[in-house]
């Protein structure tokens, strides 16, 4: 008897003291993990704004397959939520606040337990890259909640493998997204030609890609400053192209409603007549135009077509990266004259 009574005086003190060390733990805690991100600052804020996403890169869920999601009627942007279930119990995420592109404020709610803040910060990087920093934190933890946190190991422990794994993998869900393309032969067309400002270069073809981005501008860049009306979006006519000697002659244009009279000798004006040709369209970035136009060109083979020599060979691009940066919303048309 008298033994267990030192037992049950024993359990007393350790339940006391497991008591007093939960009662001293920190009333808060604060979890943070930053990755840099492959992709742009729009296309990984395009991707957390929007909860339909999120399963894909939820380490929770990667985790617990079984877990069954609910998606809210508005999933985006403030007012966006969503909600979840598992043999733990329902759990809410709710968009309350955001700054575009750069960051995202929200609030998440764990059964009874109190609510959580969570933020993202999106800072771009200069080589396209973005830094992405998530936290999570919480204030005035009920005991209870301090109990199980405690015996868990800790939120930093709980929560901060999750946070690295799913930022793991939310680096490589825009990437794939990004890589996305279509090549569409849309056939025989009718180019309606008409005027254009343009730049002539030559460079070798492993320096065609920086020559061209660094033109384009240029010729954009006058027809502004001189109030020149554009016409459509800029292009790229192509007067020669020799792998073999690894040499093009490209010019850079913009298309204008009239003949305009330059005033510099390197910015000139020309005429394009209105031409028949195979169109192709390509959606998705422009690493993929060299097999749009082999496409192109086997089409033309193909369908017993017959190019014009000399004849006009165009890209026309019909997307500003700048506002949309994710590649694979870029769209190009590839027009080759035909007899």
């Amino acid at each position: 008897m008298k033994t267990l009574k030192y037992i049950l005086l024993l359990l007393l003190i350790l339940i006391i003291g497991f008591s007093i060390y939960i009662a001293v733990q920190p009333n808060s805690f604060n979890v943070t993990r930053t990755k840099t991100i492959n992709a742009p600052q729009s296309v990984v804020y395009n991707n957390v704004i929007d909860f339909k996403n999120w399963e894909a890169w939820s380490s929770w869920i990667e985790e617990k397959p079984e877990t069954v999601i609910t998606l809210a009627e508005q999933t985006e942007g403030v007012g966006g939520s969503y909600s979840w279930e598992d043999e733990d119990g329902v759990g809410t995420m709710k968009t309350i606040a955001t700054v575009p592109m750069t960051s995202i404020t929200q609030e998440m709610q764990f059964g009874d337990f109190a609510k959580s803040d969570v933020n993202w910060d999106l800072k771009p990087n200069k080589n396209g890259t973005t830094e992405v920093s998530w936290n999570i934190k919480g204030e005035n933890l009920p005991f209870i909640f301090k109990i199980l946190s405690t015996v868990m190991g800790g939120m930093e422990k709980q929560i901060g493998p999750h946070f690295e794994r799913g930022l793991t993998m939310l680096d490589s869900v825009p990437q794939a997204e990004m890589k996305v393309y279509s090549i569409n032969i849309e056939g025989v067309t009718q180019h309606s030609g008409g005027y254009y400002l343009y730049k002539t270069a030559s460079s070798k073809l492993s320096e065609f890609e920086k020559k061209m981005k660094q033109m384009l501008p240029e010729v954009g860049a006058y027809a502004m400053t001189h109030n020149v009306t554009m016409a459509g979006p800029p292009f790229i006519l192509y007067l020669k192209w020799d792998e073999e000697n690894d040499a093009t002659i490209f010019s850079t244009g913009v298309p204008t409603n009239s003949k305009i009279v330059s005033t510099e000798s390197d910015i000139l004006t020309g005429k394009l007549e209105s031409f028949r040709a195979v169109k192709t369209v390509l959606k998705g970035d422009y690493k993929n135009l060299k097999e749009a136009w082999k496409s192109t060109m086997k089409y033309i083979s193909d369908n017993n077509l017959e190019m014009i020599e000399g004849g006009s060979m165009l890209e026309t691009y019909l997307t500003d990266p700048m506002r949309k940066p994710n590649p694979a919303d870029w769209i190009t048309e590839i027009y080759i004259a035909i007899k």
